[in-house]
């Protein structure tokens, strides 16, 4: 994945009231806002492997544990990498919070202004 220096990549869901708030933000930080909507534009296993190791994360990370298509379709089951880089292609609207990269660093938006230590 190749990125521009200058351009601030967001992936979010429309769906969710936090990530309107921190797209918000991100226009604070730079005029070149490049959206990537999870849930309409996919995202494939390659790029979340990417994705999750400019964040330091595991997939798991990322994923809303409280929500019903987690409970029922993911807990209590045995993953091994590449299933759960699956399980983020698949269920993209698991993602519990917006991610953010620009200038090389990533980061898990979980409040709507983490997004601004990005700068």
């Amino acid at each position: 994945m190749r990125l521009h220096p200058s351009e601030l990549y967001f992936y979010h869901s429309s769906a969710q009231p936090i990530d309107k708030q921190t797209k918000a933000y991100a226009k604070t930080l730079t005029r070149f806002v490049n959206e990537i909507d999870v849930i309409n534009e996919p995202i494939t296993a390659t790029q979340w492997d990417q994705i999750l190791r400019k964040l330091q994360l595991r997939p798991k990370d990322l994923l809303n544990r409280s929500h019903p298509d987690y409970q029922s379709q993911i807990a209590g089951k045995d993953w091994d990498d590449e299933g759960w880089l699956n399980i983020l292609v698949k269920f993209p609207h698991l993602i519990k919070s917006p991610i953010a990269i620009f200038k090389n660093k990533a980061i898990l938006c979980r409040t709507p202004s983490d997004i601004l230590k990005l700068d």
